[in-house]
Order: C-alpha cells, then sequence, then structure tokens
C-alpha cells in the first residue's frame, strides 16, 4: 500500500553507492566520505565532507564545502550553493552522480515500511517484459533494454518524454502533451516544434546506443509520437 506521504530524493545513478536512495526529511543531507555522512561515498577523491543539500523556502539547494575535487551540477562546476530543480544531475568529485528528484517528481513511501530501509534500499529494474523489451523505472529514473542499462542516464527532458510515452502504451501523445510534460513552466508557450524533433531525436540516439535495429519512438504524422515496444 501506499501511503500520501511524498517526499524528494537524491537517487545515486553512479559510483560506489549507485542504486541508493535518499530521502530528503532533515534540514541538511551531507555528502561525503565521512562515515558520519548522510550520503556516504567512499572513494579518495570524495572529501570528508564534501557537499551537502540543505532545505529552504519553497525547496532545496546544494552547497560545495570547499571540497579538494569539486562538485558539479549538471556538468558545470558549482561555485557556492545553487537551488535544486527536478531532475539536476549531481557530480561528486567526478566519482558519483546523484539525481535530485524534487517537488514535481516525488517518491511515495511504501506504507509500513520503515524509512531508514527505503533510504538504503537499492533500486530495481521494472518489473519484466509486460509491456515489452524495453523498461523504465520512474522512481531511480532508470532505463534498461533487455538486460543493458542506459548509462549515462537519460537527460531529465529525455526521460518525462520517455515516460509518458510508456505509461501510456499503444497511445499516440500528441505534441500539446509533451510540452505540458516535459517543458510544464512553458505552458505551451515559447516551444518550438523544433525544440521537440530535437529531442525526440537526441531520445532516439540514446536508445541506439544499445538497441541500434529497434526504432523505439515512433512517429505518428499529423498526431504525435508513440511507444513501439
Amino acid at each position: 500500500m501506499i501511503s500520501d506521504e511524498k517526499v524528494p530524493m537524491l537517487i545515486a545513478q553512479t559510483g560506489p553507492a549507485a542504486g541508493q536512495r535518499w530521502a530528503l526529511t532533515k534540514p541538511e543531507l551531507t555528502i561525503g566520505r565521512e562515515p558520519t555522512c548522510d550520503v556516504v561515498i567512499l572513494d579518495r577523491q570524495v572529501s570528508r565532507v564534501h557537499a551537502a543539500v540543505r532545505r529552504v523556502e519553497g525547496g532545496f539547494e546544494l552547497e560545495d564545502l570547499s571540497s579538494k575535487n569539486g562538485t558539479h551540477i549538471n556538468g558545470r562546476p558549482l561555485q557556492g550553493s545553487v537551488r535544486l530543480q527536478d531532475g539536476d544531475l549531481i557530480q561528486v568529485a567526478l566519482v558519483a552522480q546523484l539525481a535530485f528528484v524534487g517537488s514535481d517528481a516525488t517518491v511515495p513511501l511504501q506504507s509500513g515500511t520503515p524509512l531508514s530501509d527505503l533510504i538504503r534500499g537499492t533500486s530495481t529494474p521494472a518489473p519484466a517484459a509486460e509491456r515489452g523489451r524495453l523498461r523504465l523505472d520512474s522512481a531511480s529514473r532508470r532505463v534498461w533494454i533487455g538486460e543493458r542499462e542506459v548509462d549515462p542516464p537519460l537527460s531529465a527532458p529525455q526521460f518525462r518524454f520517455l515516460e509518458l510515452l510508456y505509461e501510456r502504451p499503444g497511445e499516440v501523445c500528441s505534441r500539446e502533451a509533451i510540452i505540458d510534460i516535459v517543458w510544464p513552466e512553458a505552458q505551451g508557450a515559447g516551444v518550438s516544434e523544433q525544440a521537440i524533433d530535437a529531442l525526440v531525436r537526441r531520445l532516439r540516439d540514446r536508445l541506439a546506443e544499445i538497441d541500434p535495429e529497434t526504432q523505439y519512438v515512433a512517429t505518428v504524422r499529423g498526431h504525435g509520437f508513440r511507444l513501439d515496444n
């Protein structure tokens, strides 16, 4: 049974802690090599207390704590602190990548399951093959084709688009529906046809890295896109 309580999370995509997730229920969550940190990454390149995620009004921010090898956010070096957005990728000393799953994509807590168990738990692939060769796990934002995982992970817009198609098997999703899901802040304005086509092309390229023989994202001319799985 799923409770109504939902919390933002950090989910380790790569590195020594890959697959683990941490619920952001505390005012501050520390990341580092020291065993007393909330997110422990056992690698010498990671500082003892490397970075922190803090609750601020209306959300969360990430701060690098003068680490030796630095922190990156979406591929850019972090200077000071930055407000986190859903789908942001945090790179810790180029050793581990953490995905921030924010308020618009929260992870439900299992009723009756201790929070500590959920935080320490690992993500597993989506249940087998009810929907086909491609599988998707929304909680961890991971995608598999057959037994191979798409790695590095899809970008936030790519994942949102694929998730939209995946959750509507056999249905054609219009461009308007894609804009609503992928760019909700745009509210239909300022998102060009070229932007959608570029998103489709990049997603196809990423999936083709694993399965070049199958085009999973099919164009239905005049209507939108469908997942062929």
